[in-house]
């Protein structure tokens, strides 16, 4: 592919209404694109994930935040005349006359939003979240993420994974507030890599496996994770546990499930039983109430733009209020699953205090026989270079 063909090939992709994650979007097409080659995989997916990194700034620029506006404010950025790829063919059509006036304009002040990289309309809560830190906040937001993995104490130990990685050439340390993690260099390729192959280690952010810890998880115990999705929190428990106890895991979503089936054989996690929420089977393995119930629950995922930078474009204030009502409706049944005695741990990978704090003190008014077991657990990339997290403890009496 020529540089113009990538680049309407990033329009192309840019223009496509899609709730896939992004990775996931491009990995759908490229498999209904087999002429592009890697080289050309490798400058798409480059250039898409720095235009959502950089997109209040592009959109600045242009007073536009159209996929040729993008790209042509990301070439201008780069000291390049978008004249020189916006030639037709195979590449974007000429530039219209809109856009060449576009070029000329100086640009105006930028407000702090676009300093941020964040969508103006969640200023407020953002400020809710962050008050004068915001800024700093935003700007640890916009690096790329380390990655953090969970060393799978069923199979091996820190240090024999710690020194088996260093031997392979990989810039890793161990993170000294949890036991069982390791913290390796922004872009670590370690999927393929023996021990993970093996289930020695998970790759799971620091926030997730600290929001684990608070479970308090032992062997013998019986726990609950409500949505547990794929799964990682499940089999971290589950190293947690010894192998030892119950752990029930539900999603509405079976191919989740299926998935965490296949990375529990590999962890060599015997203890977990996958549930289809809504299914009969379901609902029997709900009866009997639990010593934990782990609820991290669907969200916005604002905790993550640093991974997954284009979910703050395409979050909008309508989306947010259908996942404050799952959040609610997912405590209530995660509180009708925990035993006197017994704690709910409610967490969300989620920065806004709509889906946190007020979730919480929202679930309290309305649920008397709980209280907090401590304070609130809150992560973020400024504070702790971890993921955006927000945990709640609370106790049934």
């Amino acid at each position: 592919m020529t540089p113009a063909a990538r680049l309407q090939a990033v329009i192309e992709i840019l223009g496509t209404d899609t709730a896939q994650p992004l990775d996931r979007q491009l990995k759908a097409w490229f498999r209904d694109h087999r002429f592009a080659g890697s080289k050309d995989r490798r400058a798409i997916t480059e250039r898409i994930y720095a235009i959502f990194r950089a997109h209040a700034h592009l959109a600045h620029r242009m007073a536009s935040d159209a996929p040729r506006a993008l790209i042509i404010a990301a070439l201008l950025a780069e000291g390049e005349d978008p004249e020189a790829f916006f030639t037709g063919g195979y590449g974007p059509a000429a530039l219209t006359e809109t856009e060449r006036a576009a070029i000329a304009a100086a640009p105006s002040s930028t407000p702090a939003c676009v300093d941020g990289e964040y969508p103006e309309w969640l200023e407020p809560e953002l400020t809710r979240a962050f008050g004068d830190r915001l800024p700093e906040e935003m700007k640890a937001l916009q690096q790329r993420a380390p990655v953090d993995l969970r060393v799978n104490t069923l199979k091996a130990t820190r240090d024999d994974v710690l020194m088996a990685l260093r031997g392979d050439g990989f810039e890793c340390a161990p993170l000294e507030d949890l036991c069982d993690a390791i913290r390796c260099a922004a872009g670590a390729a370690l999927t393929a890599h023996p021990l993970y192959e093996s289930g020695a280690f998970e790759i799971q952010d620091a926030s997730a496996q600290r929001a684990v810890a608070l479970c308090e998880a032992g062997p013998g115990m019986r726990i609950l994770d409500l949505a547990a999705g794929a799964g990682g929190k499940s089999l971290a428990l589950a190293a947690a546990m010894q192998g030892q106890g119950e752990i029930v895991a539900c999603d509405i979503r079976g191919p989740a499930l299926v998935e965490l089936e296949r990375r529990a054989v590999r962890a060599g996690a015997g203890n977990i039983r996958t549930y289809l929420l809504g299914m009969p089977l379901a609902d029997e393995a709900l009866v009997q109430p639990f010593d934990v119930v782990l609820l991290d629950a669907p969200c916005s995922g604002s905790g993550t733009w640093r991974r997954q930078p284009e979910l703050k474009w395409r979050l909008t204030a309508g989306r947010l209020a259908q996942l404050t009502a799952i959040q609610d409706d997912l405590l209530t049944r995660a509180a009708a699953a925990t035993r006197p005695g017994g704690r709910l741990v409610y967490a969300t990978c989620s920065i806004l205090p709509c889906e946190n704090q007020d979730r919480v003190a929202a679930f309290l008014a309305a649920n008397p026989a709980f209280g907090r077991g401590r304070p609130d657990f809150h992560d973020s990339p400024a504070a702790t270079g971890s993921d955006g997290f927000y945990a709640a403890i609370l106790i049934r009496n």
